[in-house]
């Protein structure tokens, strides 16, 4: 299948699911004016980090759609923060945007630890809440936290990391060879995560094994290695790798997009060609992994649907200002790019 016919696949294959339980009552009341025939209503957005390509994407596009559903008597003004991957930083912000009495607040957490805290205060502050990006867990990880489930004021719209991870594990699984181009009965890889604190970075890696191994894969960790989300490091990681293990490496697996940019870098450098004598897999569909994936120099990759996910949360966002019930979770599915 061509890319133009994958990609619109893709479109129109990232649906919203239905949203898992129904609200009870908020802890809070409600101290945000309804949304009405007329007005101007405050929409503050702390980002977890600019340096984030993705987030640079998604932040524009908020912006734009809050523009799109403006009407001549409605208007929406969107202010935003880099949070600079801060815990510190975001909890300012936040209580900034509760001193200034904005009329929702839609977050991109820059740690999960954050997330009781930051309900706690806008709860408080009768200010509703739209998580996006990056969802906060339970005690059982995703799906079940309670600062969600126990709030009508408070919602989470986005993707779930574990399911990036078994795409990216069963785009492998569903090659011919199902990745083992030695033909010795394994699948030897090079895992290059994220960041060791970032939950999305440790799902990505733990279910894309997994999906191989639910397959009836067999695996082998060659290496295991810490790049930051970085292209730079994932380079060097890549080509200190495949010096020192050679064509041992069969796989590539990257948490994201940019640090396959990296990675891809070390194996040209190295003489190795993606498709014939190596693979790499990496996660968000970024516009630069879509032309690798054209060129043969990426395997496969996972698109992260932001559009949907952006006018989602905004749609959420002015429904919360408007009073009107919101869903648990609006949760959209990765698409294989393969």
């Amino acid at each position: 299948m061509n890319i133009v016919k994958k990609l619109l696949g893709a479109s129109l294959a990232i649906g919203m699911l239905a949203g898992c339980s129904s609200k009870s009552a908020s802890s809070g009341s409600s101290s945000a004016q309804p949304a009405g025939e007329s007005g101007t209503y405050t929409i503050a957005a702390a980002i977890h980090s600019y340096e984030d390509p993705f987030m640079n994407m998604y932040r524009e596009e908020l912006s734009s759609y809050f523009k799109k559903i403006e009407t001549d008597t409605v208007k929406y003004n969107v202010t935003m923060t880099d949070s600079k991957n801060d815990a510190k930083e975001q909890l300012k912000q936040i209580d900034e945007f509760i001193a200034q009495k904005v009329n929702v607040i839609i977050v991109d957490l820059a740690d999960r630890a954050s997330a009781d805290t930051i309900v706690q205060k806008a709860t408080e502050a009768g200010i509703p809440l739209v998580f996006i990006h990056n969802e906060p867990f339970g005690a059982e990880g995703e799906g079940n936290y309670r600062g969600i489930l126990d709030n009508a004021s408070v919602c989470y719209v986005g993707t779930r990391a574990s399911q990036a991870g078994t795409s990216q594990g069963e785009i492998v699984a569903e090659l011919a060879n199902h990745g083992d181009l030695n033909g010795d009965g394994k699948v030897s890889y090079l895992m290059i995560e994220g960041a060791p604190e970032d939950l999305d970075a440790q799902y990505r890696t733990e279910y894309s094994i997994k999906a191989l191994q639910a397959s009836g894969i067999e695996v082998e960790c060659v290496d295991d290695q810490i790049a930051y989300w970085d292209r730079e490091q994932s380079k060097q990681i890549t080509a200190d790798a495949l010096a020192q293990y050679g064509h041992a490496i069969e796989v590539v697996f990257c948490n994201n997009d940019t640090m396959a940019y990296g990675a891809s870098d070390a194996i040209k450098e190295a003489g190795r060609t993606v498709g014939t004598d190596i693979y790499l897999i990496g996660a968000d569909a970024g516009d630069e992994s879509i032309e690798m994936f054209q060129k043969g120099e990426l395997t496969g990759t996972v698109l992260n649907g932001m559009n949907d996910q952006c006018h989602k949360a905004a749609d959420a966002a002015v429904q919360l200002i408007k009073g009107e019930a919101v869903e648990n979770y609006y949760l959209f599915d990765y698409v294989k790019i393969r």
